[in-house]
């Protein structure tokens, strides 16, 4: 009798505690996603690289500062249902899981990438994947398509030290984000998943492939460039 009186007041407390850890994780998450809608957060490498003392340079831009060309490239390149999921892309996702071979790289969407980016580590990892999927559905839904894509440009790596759109566009291009060609965008975004190793100097045929489909972006990124 005193034995299932113990459990039974064991089991309640460790409820209680789980409830306790719940909501103070779901209070954690709220308070980034928030702090996320309005300030000009930096990305988990950069905070590590001003740790460890490495280069760091950023310099924060408004997307209204930032060329569209980018936009559309980043787009092409990256994201093209951007506009069409709410943060994940579950179709792409489940053809990766049913390929013969298995998952291989790609299906991150831009909201996936971006509160990877803001928020968690980098690296392949089960673990990551399955807290970084959720967020980016909620962080969709109360950042909205702007303000992600926003963010994106502003924490996105384009060489070593160097993040975001302006401090790209300045390092390769001696220019500012907003008066980015098409040609130096399209550059630009066939960076983004190796931008340590690619160079922004040179086209590439990625690059003009890029360029050649960014105006289809027009058609249906409407949540983002009107």
């Amino acid at each position: 009798m005193f034995f299932e009186v113990d459990a039974t007041g064991r089991l309640g407390s460790n409820w209680a505690m789980v409830r306790k850890a719940f909501i103070a994780l779901a209070l954690l998450v709220g308070g980034l996603l928030i702090v996320g809608r309005f300030a000009p957060l930096p990305s988990t490498l950069m905070l590590y690289g001003w740790l460890v003392g490495e280069r760091v340079e950023r310099s924060w831009r408004p997307l209204d500062e930032i060329s569209p060309n980018l936009v559309r490239a980043v787009l092409t390149s990256e994201d093209q249902r951007f506009c069409q999921h709410w943060g994940v892309d579950f179709d792409v996702l489940r053809e990766l899981i049913n390929a013969p071979d298995g998952p291989g790289r790609g299906g991150s969407t831009l909201s996936m990438q971006t509160v990877k980016n803001l928020y968690l580590w980098h690296g392949r990892s089960y673990l990551r994947k399955a807290i970084e999927i959720p967020l980016a559905l909620i962080a969709d839904f109360v950042w909205g398509k702007k303000r992600m894509i926003e963010l994106y440009l502003n924490v996105a790596e384009w060489g070593e030290g160097i993040y975001g759109a302006e401090a790209a566009a300045r390092y390769h291009f001696r220019k500012t984000a907003l008066s980015l060609t098409p040609v130096e965008a399209a550059r630009l975004a066939v960076m983004l998943p190796n931008p340590r190793a690619r160079d922004a100097d040179a086209a590439t045929p990625a690059s003009r492939r890029v360029f050649r489909q960014r105006g289809a972006i027009e058609a249906y990124a409407g949540c983002i460039l009107h």
